[in-house]
């Protein structure tokens, strides 16, 4: 009975999680925006959140485990800043990182292109935040439900 009435937030419950892997991704970015040699990272998020909702159903009735992603955090460069990954004993699997297209040619050879980062930074939290507050609805309303109202 239970499992009906959360199944419908599970979708949700992935990409929430994978929204806040972007942001720390694209944080990462913007904070060696300054590092010579950085090349800045990213990944498709609809791919991800796809691959996830399909290898996760067959995962969660043979394990019950939830999402299943794993960032790299290789770097090309020891000074190169790094955020830690989300700690979550659930996020066992690959997630398929790309790297940024250079649209401004440096000398230093950063990546790292600032108005990008900003739009994409911002976009992704206005997306994490409605994701968030859809969330937060979705549990009012089965609260509702539950208590007769």
């Amino acid at each position: 009975m239970f499992a009906n009435l959360t199944s419908g937030l599970d979708f949700h419950a992935k990409a929430l999680v994978l929204r806040a892997e972007r942001q720390r991704i694209l944080a990462s970015n913007m904070a060696n925006a300054d590092t010579p040699g950085y090349t800045s990272r990213d990944f498709n998020f609809k791919e991800a959140l796809s691959q996830q909702t399909q290898t996760s159903d067959s995962e969660l009735s043979r394990s019950g485990k939830g999402l299943s992603l794993k960032s790299s955090t290789e770097t090309a460069d020891s000074r190169h800043l790094q955020l830690p990954a989300l700690d979550n004993s659930e996020l066992t699997g690959n997630l398929a990182m790309g790297y940024g297209v250079q649209t401004q040619p440096s000398v230093d050879g950063n990546s790292v292109d600032m108005d990008r980062e900003r739009a994409n930074f911002v976009d992704n939290s206005v997306r994490y935040e409605s994701t968030l507050r859809f969330i937060n609805g979705y549990s009012k309303t089965i609260l509702s439900a539950i208590q007769g109202q």
